[in-house]
């Protein structure tokens, strides 16, 4: 009996597009963060809130799933490589919420305003729609990506992505 090795196949399949990591406040362009970044982790041991996690590649990530950035500014002013490096009057990011319609509870009909409610910027409100619905509605204007809606969410239906990324 001839059997045949799968992952061999696995070879000549077309790799899947990969986003790109979402890097803690002020990161440089990610081709310059990954030369600048020696993976020392201060700027993990700066975070208060535990938001910055160890990525691929030792690299730092920030993991929305259980803390919010406050825009604090502690992950910088550690870095010693310039890797973070804010400007004066610089956005942290461009991240910005998104609600993914298949899992938000709210557009199954179900109650629910736990993304709304730790919104500190108000970027997300509900409005009725026709057939009794409340639709989550974020303002892009007002979101900071700040990730505080992220992890109250019950059923995970809000991500955090680049502001280029959105609606893919």
């Amino acid at each position: 009996m001839t059997t045949v090795n799968l992952a061999r196949r696995a070879l000549f399949r077309q790799p899947e597009r990969l986003s790109q990591p979402l890097r803690p406040p002020w990161g440089q362009a990610e081709h310059l963060f990954t030369d600048l970044c020696t993976r020392c982790s201060d700027c993990l041991d700066a975070c208060p809130t535990g938001l910055i996690k160890i990525g691929s590649g030792g690299f730092p990530e920030v993991d929305f799933s259980a803390a919010e950035c406050t825009f604090c500014g502690d992950c910088v002013d550690a870095c010693q490589t310039d890797a973070l490096s804010r400007q004066e009057d610089q956005q942290a990011w461009d991240y910005r919420a998104e609600v993914q319609e298949d899992s938000c509870l709210s557009l199954q009909g179900i109650f629910c305003r736990s993304c709304s409610d730790p919104c500190d910027s108000r970027a997300i409100t509900f409005r009725l729609h026709v057939g009794g619905k409340a639709q989550p509605e974020i303002d892009l204007q007002a979101c900071t990506g700040c990730g505080a809606c992220v992890a109250p969410c019950p059923a995970s239906a809000i991500v955090i992505k680049p502001e280029d990324a959105l609606n893919e």
